[in-house]
């Protein structure tokens, strides 16, 4: 098994020493590898050794610097906005499985949040949003990629809440952007 390192700190070396050597003074043996370990931690102020790989676990993942957002790509943005009319519908179903799991992210922004519908109310929902009158092929997809979550029985289907990808908002926020244009031209 491969050693992991652990650091340790403490603020108060005094504090540290006598509480570690108090603990010392308790026993009526030299302690073992572990009990010595446990023993360090307490006195570093954890409640055990389990403890303080938890305590610095955490302190790595706070400390860590969050990866950058990827970069949008434009072309798969500009190749799935050819899918949607002028008013955010979507017109056909899109070949490719990237095109389709984005423009499956405008569905998502769509469906009411934190509000559990019918199969009924869902079908009457996708109507409004697409033009190839297939609504159940949407529900699966919306489902199967987990961007909504149904039912055994189909009797509510709720929407997941998770953030979209940075080309999903992008489109998101052209679609809104166009058909907002749309309806102050009409």
């Amino acid at each position: 098994m491969s050693r992991t390192l652990l650091p340790f700190h403490t603020d108060d070396l005094s504090t540290f020493a006598k509480a570690l050597g108090g603990e010392l003074r308790a026993l009526d043996r030299a302690p073992g590898h572990v009990e010595l370990l446990n023993m360090l931690a307490r006195a570093g102020g954890c409640r055990n050794l389990q403890h303080l790989r938890a305590q610095a676990a955490a302190r790595a993942a706070l400390d860590a610097a969050p990866e950058p957002e990827p970069a949008v790509d434009y072309v798969r943005l500009r190749r799935t906005l050819r899918l949607f009319d002028a008013e955010g519908r979507l017109t056909r179903w899109p070949p490719k499985l990237r095109e389709r799991e984005l423009a499956l992210w405008v569905l998502w922004a769509a469906f009411p949040p934190r509000a559990a519908l019918a199969e009924r109310a869902v079908n009457a929902w996708l109507a409004r949003l697409h033009d190839f009158e297939d609504p159940a092929l949407l529900r699966r997809w919306l489902v199967d990629v987990g961007l909504v979550t149904r039912n055994p029985d189909g009797s509510a289907y709720r929407r997941v809440e998770r953030r979209p990808p940075p080309e999903a908002r992008a489109l998101i926020a052209t679609l809104g952007r166009r058909s907002g244009a749309a309806e102050a031209g009409a």
